[in-house]
């Protein structure tokens, strides 16, 4: 069983689907593919990702409209991944989990969903951190009388034009959609608490020649997936040593000069941490769209939120029609965590106390046969995070056919070894600007434990992957008694 059709679970079923293993179910709240690509619709909404880098290397895309995708490619992407490999057939949409349960004594996974319960041998969860969004938490947030919603989950039906507008937040999604609704609405307040650093984008469009060379010769188009790639591992070198920080901060200086005049709101927009503590965001219109007549940057802290609009910490009402939250998502207390029952009915929630944890960032002690994609410190501040997926996934179909040659129906990563891990990962993070910046990010949990950054370059995660060790793990074979009424399926079958 597949939770999710984003990255995370088309992957999964495709290299399911490539290996020859037939008998899975991929389980699907909405009612199309696409996981946060399906989801975050809001104007502007672009990948700051290279194309290059965004997609499969399974299956590569020669058609890419630009060096960074817009959002509606990448969507239509993962159709024509879900279509191209027959995943389409084993999707049941509107089958959204609401419990899973490890049964013991018939050793499977008891899944509940909305439309009906199902069992699985093995459990793989591509329900990714950045699915659930969150709203902050604001006195009165429930009391305004006008529309309000999440840029995750933005309202197509309701027009912004001439209206009085204010965006929450300075987030990713807030610095995309900005310049894009500026022109239109009447009066935008957009409200910061942290200023983020900001670089220059270098998103342009890709030449019909550039296509034609890519579909004509694929290799040339692996050639600079490649050259990108090792590119973007440079980038990692000062999140590692904060001190060499200094030169990408003073490319995001120089811009922010180089767009903004007035020195006493150039300083409102100048960070007070090291580069990287917070993710660094790219844009070449948000400066100037914060200049225009009709926007207002709110530095102060909100208060409260009342019918008419939003107080700030002066004592100063500004009246709105409609308040888009751009606030991000569940990262460190992911929703999974709280319907996912391993042994003893304890859920992932009640085991990690705030601060997730697991091996490989795929496996987690007390939870047999689990498998989760995008797990704890699997999070990246400077390439793609495709590279780490295919790498976990490479990891689970190494499990799936030792399971399946060795009559081992049963793993479940030892206690300690997935301890040492985490303090392997954990004596990394200290140091690295992640942690000692200076800002508080989603990066960080309840606790000011890093649990989601992977901490350093991305080819050792892969190397670390590439071969399940059996010695990490409790093995155990299918018990006498269970009736094999739904067997793994070995390679080839």
């Amino acid at each position: 069983m597949i939770v999710g059709t984003g990255f995370s679970g088309l992957g999964a079923a495709v290299q399911l689907k490539q290996a020859g293993m037939h008998d899975f179910l991929v389980v699907e709240k909405a009612q199309d593919v696409g996981g946060t690509w399906r989801e975050n619709t809001y104007p502007g909404c672009v990948c700051d990702v290279p194309s290059s880098l965004y997609s499969f290397s399974f299956a590569p895309n020669p058609d890419w409209s630009h060096t960074f995708s817009p959002q509606p490619e990448i969507w239509e992407y993962l159709r024509r991944v879900s279509r191209e490999h027959g995943v389409d057939p084993h999707i049941r949409y509107g089958h959204e989990v609401t419990a899973a349960h490890w049964e013991e004594e018939a050793e499977r996974w008891l899944i509940q969903t909305t439309a009906g319960d199902l069992t699985a041998d093995v459990l793989v969860v591509g329900a990714g951190p950045l699915s659930e969004p969150r709203l902050p938490d604001i006195d009165g947030i429930e009391t305004f009388r006008g529309a309000s919603f999440h840029s995750a989950r933005w309202n197509h039906e309701h027009a912004l034009d001439g209206e009085r507008v204010a965006v929450v937040g300075t987030g990713a999604s807030s610095i995309q959609l900005v310049p894009q609704i500026q022109p239109t609405v009447g009066r935008l307040h957009v409200f910061q608490r942290t200023a983020p650093w900001i670089v220059p984008h270098s998103n342009r469009p890709t030449s019909q020649r550039q296509r034609r060379l890519y579909r004509a010769f694929p290799p040339a188009q692996r050639s600079v997936r490649a050259a990108v790639y090792w590119g973007r591992e440079l980038l990692v070198f000062p999140f590692m040593h904060p001190r060499a920080a200094f030169l990408p901060e003073r490319v995001a200086r120089k811009h922010l000069h180089a767009q903004v005049a007035d020195p006493v709101l150039r300083a409102r927009l100048e960070p007070d941490y090291r580069i990287g503590c917070k993710r660094i965001l790219l844009s070449n219109d948000y400066l100037p769209a914060l200049q225009q007549p009709n926007v207002e940057l709110v530095t102060d802290s909100i208060r409260a939120i009342t019918p008419r609009g939003i107080v700030t910490a002066d004592g100063t009402e500004r009246e709105l029609d409609t308040i888009i939250f751009a606030s991000g998502f569940h990262v460190a207390d992911m929703p999974a965590a709280q319907w996912i029952h391993g042994r003893e009915t304890r859920t992932l929630e009640e085991v990690w106390h705030g601060s997730p944890a697991a091996y490989n960032g795929t496996v987690v002690a007390g939870f047999p046969n689990l498998f989760m994609l995008v797990g704890p410190n699997t999070g990246l501040g400077h390439n793609s995070i495709v590279f780490m997926i295919e790498s976990q996934l490479h990891y689970l179909m190494q499990c799936l056919h030792f399971m399946g040659g060795s009559g081992n129906r049963v793993v479940e990563v030892r206690g300690d070894v997935q301890r040492h891990y985490n303090e392997e990962i954990q004596r990394r993070l200290q140091g690295t600007v992640w942690n000692t910046g200076g800002c508080v990010s989603y990066y960080l949990d309840e606790h000011g434990r890093n649990t989601t950054i992977w901490p350093g370059s991305t080819w050792p995660y892969r190397r670390r992957l590439r071969r399940f060790r059996p010695e990490d793990f409790h093995l155990r074979a299918r018990a006498e008694h269970r009736s094999p009424r739904q067997p793994l399926p070995s390679r080839g079958s």
